[in-house]
């Protein structure tokens, strides 16, 4: 039946939302749409080729070629509307990593659920907040936390995983598992989003 795998996009879309968690992507539908795109326009190509000579079709002729365009335009809808869901959740996953794309593409369970033009849109997502986000380093960190203010300038915290050696306005840190420092929040707010260090 014509839209039902487009229904399929939009139901994973909505359970998706709904359990806010990062399905896979669906390629095998997304390519069963666009290939029923194709044949409902190659049908209403031949249904008006079939009637191109009559200056005014037929009441058939126009509920057939009303039906396809309607057809054609759910489907595309259905199409664009999946995609900016995806585009959306991957934004917010990105920003949930504290504008850390490593995290995410070395995951190797959660880069299952990417198609590679979705890896791509993050990477060149990546680079334009990086670039954005050049020009007000010195002044405020676009990537910081809004949603919790931090209570105090510097902040105890516990490493959870080794990160290797960390250049601060404070000096040089290696961050070794199970050590605590004292450091000032905003030098390390990007290693406690990524997780590598827990406030204690």
């Amino acid at each position: 039946m014509f839209g039902d795998q487009a229904l399929q996009l939009m139901t994973e879309a909505r359970r998706s939302t709904a359990t806010n968690a990062l399905q896979k992507y669906n390629d095998e539908v997304v390519r069963s749409v666009q290939r029923e795109i194709r044949m409902l326009q190659d049908d209403l190509e031949a249904v008006m080729a079939r009637n191109s000579s009559v200056l005014t079709p037929s009441q058939a002729v126009l509920c057939v070629s009303t039906f396809y365009h309607i057809a054609i335009r759910r489907n595309k809808r259905c199409l664009l509307a999946y995609h900016q869901h995806r585009i959306d959740q991957l934004k917010h996953l990105y920003w949930s990593y504290g504008c850390a794309l490593p995290p995410i593409l070395n995951d190797p369970e959660l880069r299952s659920l990417l198609a590679p033009q979705e890896i791509d849109f993050l990477k060149e997502y990546n680079e334009a907040v990086m670039d954005y986000r050049s020009d007000f380093i010195d002044v405020v960190d676009v990537a910081g936390s809004i949603m919790t203010p931090p209570k105090d300038l510097d902040v105890v915290v516990e490493v959870l995983k080794e990160c290797g050696t960390i250049y601060t306005e404070s000096g040089t840190f290696d961050f070794k598992k199970g050590q605590r420092y004292c450091l000032r929040r905003a030098n390390i707010e990007h290693l406690i989003v990524q997780g590598y260090l827990q406030p204690v």
